[in-house]
This record gives C-alpha cells, structure tokens and sequence, in this order.
C-alpha cells in the first residue's frame, strides 16, 4: 500500500504540529504505546500511499507536504474528493468498521506522513475521551463538507464550480509571492470541480481576460477574491477550508 522510504526519529512528544489531532490531545506518558509504535513515512512528489480497495491498516496524519485523495468513479475517472496539508488526516474513510480504503491519495510533493496502526489508535480513543470527541468533531466536519460538495456539483455551473475550487484553494493553502500555495495540473483541477481538463482551460482563459486571475503554467494567482466570491455568494458555499 506505501512503500517506507525512510524513518526518521520525530516523536509527538517534541512534535510542533498543532494542527494534528494526536498531538493536540497528547498526554505525555499517557500514549506512549501509540506513538512509540508510531511509523514515519516519507513520500516522493507523484507517489500514491494508500490504495483504493486495499485493506486498511490504520489512518495516516501529514507532518510535512500535501497530498490528494481520491475516489474511482465511472470509466475509471478519478474524482478528487478532497486536498490535505500538514496535521490532516488521511484514510479515516477506511478506520473503523470498513476492511477496505474507498479512496486513494497520491502525495502532491515531497511529503512527511505519521501511520498509526488501527489497533494502537483504537486503544487510544478508548482511554481518551478528548481525543475520541475530537475525532467524532472530525467526522461530523467532514460529512458536512461532503454533503456540501454533492450540492457544489448538483447545483452550479461549469464556471462557478471552477471559481469555488480557486477559492477552497486559496482559503485552505493560501498565497506566497501572490500565487497559490498549491500547484496542481488542469486535470486535477477538472477532477476536483466534477469538470473536463478542456473546460477548465476556458474557464481560466475567461477569468483571465476579465482581470480576475492570471495564470503562469501551473502557478495561479487571484486579483480578485472579493469578485469570485461575490458570483457564487447566493449557493453560500464557504463551509470547506
């Protein structure tokens, strides 16, 4: 399913990660059978760590870098259900009852993950009552960002679900020199936004024209967030980040 590049000696005790719901809900020597056994897995850019329909053997949490996950839909097109950074978990659709992962994720850069098997982690939400509401929190978020999705896709047009995805985008990775924080391809724009690579380009090439985003290769930058929020504020979709 992932292939171990390297380990490295990174404990939670002394990890700076305050996004990551395991180190948020540390109790020194209170888990020390859950981070002891803790793996650190380093992926190179391009590199798919969990596969689809493999069985699952824990969740993985960022510690450096971005990744995507994805679904298989019809034909075999991927759909990519959601992008995660550092402190966020991947896998938690396979935790739990499920014996098999329903998505795949795919690195999108070099990347630092933390795997923590099903058992050690199970063990640890049953004599951590914080950390167990935190993840169910976790789960609630995530069914409401999937639910907001199905609306994204149902409900706006081609050009509005093109400007929600620069928009997640920027709210979740933000800006460095003015371009967005994540570099993706057409394609996994189009896979995100439930579109064709072709009409991703035209939606850039007309958004471009109007001043409101300008385009260097793969490099996005928006000059106007005000503006693309303003064409999709009646579907109030602002919920995912």
């Amino acid at each position: 399913m992932h292939k171990n590049l390297k380990n490295h000696n990174s404990s939670c005790l002394d990890c700076n990660n305050i996004n990551c719901i395991i180190n948020s809900n540390l109790i020194k020597g209170n888990h020390l059978k859950l981070i002891e056994n803790k793996k650190i897995l380093k992926c190179k850019k391009g590199q798919q760590f969990i596969m689809e329909g493999a069985l699952v053997n824990g969740l993985f949490i960022i510690m450096e870098g971005k990744a995507k996950v994805f679904r298989t839909g019809i034909n075999g097109r991927e759909q990519i259900v959601r992008f995660a950074k550092e402190g966020e978990i991947i896998g938690h659709r396979g935790f739990g009852t499920e014996e098999y992962y329903p998505i795949g994720a795919i690195a999108l850069e070099d990347t630092l993950l933390c795997s923590f098997t099903k058992e050690h982690l199970q063990e640890a939400l049953l004599n951590n009552a914080k950390l167990s509401y935190d993840m169910m929190l976790f789960y609630a978020n995530e069914l409401n960002r999937s639910e907001n999705k199905v609306k994204t896709i149902s409900q706006m047009t081609v050009r509005e679900r093109v400007i929600d995805t620069l928009l997640y985008i920027n709210r979740k990775f933000g800006t460095t020199d003015g371009f967005l924080n994540l570099t993706l391809s057409r394609k996994e724009y189009a896979d995100y936004a439930g579109t064709t690579e072709e009409q991703v380009i035209r939606t850039f090439s007309s958004l471009k024209k109007e001043g409101l985003i300008n385009t260097r290769a793969r490099h996005i930058s928006i000059f106007d967030v005000d503006a693309l929020k303003a064409e999709i504020s009646q579907h109030n979709f602002f919920l995912d980040s």
